[in-house]
């Protein structure tokens, strides 16, 4: 049993599983809130969503092995796009 949870995180397969849920999450919001016009309308939570998203990116990166270089593009997208939604937020 421990070594296929090993085998779960070293393929980075438990990431992958995390951003699928993260995707179809998004989407349901979405369908959701375009269908009845409740719920989190979509300029809510995208960019938190998307930062979220490549910092599983990163992780996943790391955990199989990838450059430093993608993990270091994957934890820039994600502080940059977390940047515009602080930004986005203030402006309110």
């Amino acid at each position: 049993m421990n070594e296929v949870l090993a085998q779960l995180f070293l393929s980075g397969r438990v990431v992958d599983f995390a951003i699928a849920i993260t995707v179809i999450e998004g989407m349901v919001l979405t369908t959701h809130h375009g269908l009845t016009g409740r719920g989190i309308a979509p300029r809510d939570f995208a960019a938190n969503m998307v930062s979220g998203l490549f910092l599983m990116l990163a992780l996943r990166a790391a955990l199989t092995g990838a450059s430093w270089m993608t993990m270091a593009l994957c934890l820039s997208a994600s502080g940059g796009v977390h940047a515009f939604d602080i930004w986005r937020r203030w402006q309110r």
